[in-house]
């Protein structure tokens, strides 16, 4: 199943916070609120959006 994929959508602004959430918000791909990006679903990323869970947002996609 590495073909399992999770999309986030940025809600948040990084304005204010630590830097190192800044560096993991480019991380994800994201850098502008509402952006969106697909990625897959690994623990690494996982844990990622768990470091700025009050920053994005987890989108359900219609399967």
């Amino acid at each position: 199943m590495a073909d399992k994929t999770i999309t986030v959508e940025q809600i948040g602004s990084p304005i204010r916070r630590p830097a190192i959430q800044r560096q993991t918000l480019v991380g994800l791909g994201l850098n502008k609120i509402r952006r969106r990006r697909t990625l897959p679903d690994t623990p690494a990323v996982r844990g990622m959006i768990d470091k700025v869970s009050h920053l994005v947002r987890v989108v359900e996609e219609g399967k």
